[in-house]
């Protein structure tokens, strides 16, 4: 028997208590021969709030929880007792494919992980923009002027900005959580 990666439908925002509850569970009902790991994908976003640059954490797929287990026998046949273990925990819709699950395959999984291990390490900026779309600059020395976005680098997190200072296009470089949407 071979444990498989699966993908749980959840209520809209119990994703964290579904994961919770499954390994609060996953002890107390001697589940692990079954359970191998529970995946809940988040990353690192970036905001500000109040003058303030806070960083939260957003789910990458919303509604949903990857669980890597065994549900089937050697048979393909679905052994009950991960299947209700799974199916009786609250906030879970179902499995992703009904009352036959399909399993998904390691690679999205491994990629899956890959995204989460890169928003580790740099903050995404909450809204995304565009090279030339017009914003608002909320916080530094340039607080209230207007500009354009002119570069865009995601891996800095900065943008390129021209705003116009006593009549005259200048460029200015500042970060994602220094501008808004105008």
């Amino acid at each position: 028997m071979q444990s498989q990666w699966f993908v749980l439908h959840t209520l809209a925002g119990q994703e964290q208590k579904v994961k919770d509850s499954l390994e609060k569970r996953l002890k107390t009902e001697e589940m692990s021969e079954y359970v191998k790991e529970i995946l809940l994908p988040m990353e690192k976003v970036a905001e500000v709030r109040a003058g303030k640059k806070t960083v939260t954490s957003r789910k990458l797929y919303p509604g949903y929880v990857f669980v890597n287990l065994v549900l089937f026998d050697d048979n393909k046949r679905i052994i009950e007792k991960p299947w209700y273990f799974v199916r009786e925990t609250q906030g879970i819709i179902g499995f992703i494919g009904g009352e036959r699950p399909s399993p998904t395959s390691q690679e999205e999984i491994d990629s899956i992980k890959a995204q989460i291990s890169d928003s580790e390490d740099t903050e995404k900026p909450k809204v995304n923009f565009d090279v030339g779309e017009l914003i608002k600059i909320n916080d530094g020395p340039f607080l209230n002027f207007g500009g354009a976005i002119e570069e865009i680098d995601p891996e800095r997190g900065k943008l390129k900005v021209t705003v116009n200072i006593f009549g005259r296009n200048t460029p200015v470089e500042l970060e994602y959580w220094q501008v808004e949407k105008a």
